[in-house]
């Protein structure tokens, strides 16, 4: 086949331009990043090997680096599994599966965030902060003929050609820019600066990374030896007390692609029947596709040392999808496929146990580090809060460790504190759901727990309407939303019967907004607001039909009902003008101006602001 000259894809030509006037202070990751690519490349030749049969030689896998500081250039090659042509143009011409928009968007606010490159999965793009032209060599294992020569000075195309006699594996060659210290862009065919990065960021990688010997002999006559720079031990196969945190910080970067230190560390060696080691990371803050749907999670699992997927999502149940780590199996086969996994034995074992770890460390946290604990419910404790609809079982372990704002301070608190300054007498967890602490406090349902001095979880995260439903209590006490159902607190003082009798009232106003809400009562949650909308105890609450609505779920519209304040004096004088004369036609509006709001009031949406707004200006208008 010729040679071609492509152009990028639109996207990719908008981040080679962010990398090339170089955005990034560290610009050391680039090194990190090829070598990545190029264990990747290892582990899947290997795993080719094992599983498909692929007739090839993994007696040495490793990866070489060359300097030459005459040409100023810096290649690292591999002899893993290679590329085709097609592949080439596909991975490298495009971004893929890498969210684009959002990967755009995050760079162009970042400058001081060399992580988002390995990020979003693009670290091959990073060369062109150092390099003025990038050729990559590359030949495909188990396919025969030449090979195909990829090359680009990143400025919108690239070329690609055959290659004879290209080796399997992968090459890519970086003409180095000039060094430049005022744009921290340093002498990368300095053998020593390579060596640095090297040792920093890919000391831990499984395969040998070797530094290409001098072809000139040395004193003796003799040629040197290629170096190898790499340690290559596994961390998770070492005890703790022989790994440094600056080790397991660096091996939790190379996993995660986070820069920031993890928050906590896991170390499981499970022996007997069925051995497995685990080596784990609590995140210290939430990656920002922590709740898109196509995000990559799962640990990697590793059977016996060997390389098997990256992202097993069947080991941690989802609602702990940032913890990041490594699972090495012992009694695994090596050939085990994703649906395997899925109904595995030993998987689902292993599953309930890293879980079960995984929250008793954040339950310590609670105790023996509560700034770590406060971090990690900041960033983590919506996801957490997933576990409560998805694992009945772990209900209590759950909420064990959840902490939820209330009406009694400032910072949150735990159910069990909760439980703990509970008045005499009080039988139930009261809480009560909206879009913000000011909406839920400022809620007429607050104000009679507001007087009498019961405490109120306010919850404000959209997962929170669902799961309230979903478990049942805490410590023997039922959770009971204060904006459902009736309210019938114990009072120091018997309150005084309203006067009047209020029937009529009741029934007036049931039909004249019998569309809107399905029974009128007087109530015993109101000190000074005149109404407030209530759900019946089993009703679907605004907010989570809301959300039905907003997923395409239509369901039947649920009525609720208007609770009125007797002792107000809007409640007073309309039983009063009732009373005078039913047929007043003041009345009607009245009613929907009361039943407008009090949906108002708890944040809801008039059906007809423009209607609301006349009846509301027109009765001002009878004031002035």
């Amino acid at each position: 086949m010729t040679m071609e000259t492509l152009e990028f894809q639109a996207e990719a030509r908008q981040l080679l331009q962010l990398m090339v006037h170089s955005i990034y202070s560290n610009k050391d990751i680039f090194l990190r990043e090829l070598i990545s690519n190029a264990s990747d490349a290892l582990d899947k030749l290997r795993l080719a090997k094992l599983q498909d049969g692929l007739e090839a030689d993994t007696s040495d896998l490793h990866i070489e680096i060359e300097v030459d500081a005459e040409k100023r250039t810096l290649t690292i090659r591999d002899n893993g599994i290679g590329m085709t042509r097609e592949e080439v143009v596909d991975l490298i011409g495009t971004i893929a599966k890498s969210g684009t928009a959002d990967l755009l968007a995050k760079l162009k606010e970042a400058k001081e965030s060399p992580e988002l490159i390995g990020q979003f999965g693009v670290g091959f793009y990073s060369t062109f902060m150092v390099a003025d032209t990038v050729t990559l060599v590359t030949h495909k294992a188990g396919t025969e003929g030449h090979g195909t020569r990829w090359e680009s000075a990143g400025e919108g195309t690239f070329t690609i050609d055959d290659a004879e006699g290209a080796p399997v594996g992968t090459s890519v060659t970086l003409q180095l820019r000039p060094k430049d210290e005022d744009d921290a862009l340093y002498d990368y065919a300095d053998v020593w600066k390579i060596k640095e990065i090297v040792k920093r960021y890919s000391d831990f990688i499984a395969f040998p990374i070797r530094m290409a010997a001098s072809s000139s002999p040395d004193a003796e006559g003799e040629t040197p030896e290629p170096e190898t720079l790499n340690s290559m031990k596994a961390l998770w196969a070492r005890p703790r007390s022989e790994v440094t945190d600056e080790e397991y910080h660096q091996f939790y970067r190379h996993i995660s692609h986070d820069w920031t230190d993890p928050l906590e560390i896991i170390n499981m060696k499970a022996e007997g029947t069925f051995e497995y080691e685990a080596l784990l990371f609590i995140p210290a803050r939430a990656p920002f596709d922590l709740f898109q749907r196509e995000a990559r999670r799962g640990l990697q699992l590793y059977v016996k040392r060997v390389f098997i997927m990256d992202d097993s999502k069947e080991l941690i149940p989802d609602y702990l999808r940032f913890v990041k780590g490594v699972v090495d199996a012992a009694d695994l086969s090596l050939n085990i496929s994703r649906e395997i996994l899925q109904q595995d034995r030993h998987i689902q074992m292993i599953r309930r146990r890293l879980t079960k770890k995984v929250l008793s460390t954040i339950k310590d946290l609670m105790t023996s580090d509560p700034e770590k604990y406060a971090t990690f419910w900041r960033e983590f404790g919506r996801a957490v809060k997933e576990g409560l609809l998805s694992e009945p079982d772990n209900h209590q372990p759950l909420l064990g460790i959840a902490s939820f704002l209330t009406t009694a301070g400032t910072e949150p608190t735990t159910l069990a504190a909760y439980v703990e300054r509970m008045k005499e007498g009080q039988e139930e967890i009261y809480f009560l759901t909206g879009e913000s602490r000011s909406q839920v406090e400022n809620s007429p349902h607050m104000e009679a727990f507001r007087e009498q001095g019961y405490e109120v979880l306010i919850l404000t995260d959209p997962v929170d309407e669902i799961w309230v439903d979903a478990v049942p209590e805490f410590d023997g006490k039922k959770l009971r939303s204060i904006a459902r159902g009736s309210v019938d607190l114990k009072k120091d003082e018997e309150e005084p019967e309203p006067e009047g009798d209020f029937g009529p009232l009741l029934g007036f106003l049931k039909e004249k907004l019998d569309e809107q809400v399905k029974e009128v009562r007087l109530s015993h949650r109101l000190t000074t607001s005149a109404a407030c909308l209530v759900s019946d105890a089993n009703d679907v609450t605004p907010a989570l039909e809301k959300m039905y609505r907003a997923m395409g779920q239509e369901g039947p519209r649920v009525k609720r009902i208007l609770e009125l304040n007797p002792n107000h004096p809007l409640v007073a004088g309309l039983r009063a003008a009732h009373e005078r004369g039913a047929d007043d036609a003041n009345l009607p509006d009245t009613a929907e101006l009361l039943y407008g709001t009090a949906l108002l009031a708890e944040g809801g949406d008039l059906e007809d602001p423009a209607r609301f707004a006349k009846l509301l200006a027109d009765r001002l208008a009878r004031t002035v």
